[in-house]
């Protein structure tokens, strides 16, 4: 009886211990969310970005060119299945690479691909998508900025791409593409329950001189403060 009893401790003990990590992550997840990082005051209005979400995960929009940069220079329309090269916008999300390649829908998430993710037991990918246009909805929100602040936002998207020796970024051959205008690249970093794919854009926007949360892991925490 000694040694159940000893057994049923450690359990019950190492439940509660999940419980309260748990319930701690996502009191700091509300609080550090709603709490604002301002926007950088009084400045030009020169380029137009964009936040998207499809409900869990953020993407920034970008021009595809302007007298900035021209992105189509680093991530070709010709590594798209359509290879269109009218489009005006580019979608850039971050996120770990399982989730990209692995998990279409969530309904066919497998315990081993979160698992990996939540630890940073996986490597990461960013998925760039092309679009014609980018209409603003609840979950499409407009900001602008100049130009100085872009270049800053180009320089943190530029950093987060994994490269070879030739210092190009590295193009990931797969048939899990979501559809004809998107392709994946290999990344830097590790995904994990506290740098996600959200507190990825959430830094994007704190790059740029953006609104944005102290931290957030959640699509929520950035939205909260554009709408």
């Amino acid at each position: 009886m000694t040694i159940i009893k000893k057994t049923l401790k450690i359990i019950l003990r190492t439940a509660l211990g999940i419980v309260a990590f748990v319930a701690l992550f996502l009191l700091s997840a509300v609080l550090l969310s709603v709490w604002t990082v301002k926007k950088e005051p009084g400045t030009p209005t020169d380029v137009t970005i964009y936040i998207l979400t499809n409900g869990d995960h953020t993407d920034i929009i970008v021009p595809v060119k302007n007298q900035v940069t021209d992105w189509s220079k680093e991530m070709p329309y010709q590594n798209t299945t359509g290879h269109d090269t009218t489009a005006k916008y580019l979608a850039i999300g971050w996120g770990d690479k399982g989730f990209y390649l692995n998990t279409p829908t969530w309904s066919q998430l497998k315990f081993s691909t979160a698992f990996k993710a939540a630890f940073a037991l996986s490597t990461s990918a960013i998925h760039a998508t092309y679009y014609q246009s980018m209409p603003e909805s609840n979950d499409c929100k407009k900001i602008m900025i100049s130009n100085d602040q872009y270049k800053r936002l180009i320089t943190f998207v530029n950093n987060s791409f994994k490269r070879d020796v030739a210092g190009n970024v590295i193009n990931i051959k797969t048939n899990a593409n979501y559809g004809t205008s998107d392709a994946f690249y290999e990344a830097n970093r590790k995904y994990n329950m506290f740098y996600t794919c959200n507190t990825w854009a959430n830094n994007a926007l704190k790059a740029c001189g953006q609104t944005a949360c102290v931290w957030t892991p959640f699509d929520r925490g950035i939205f909260y403060h554009y709408r």
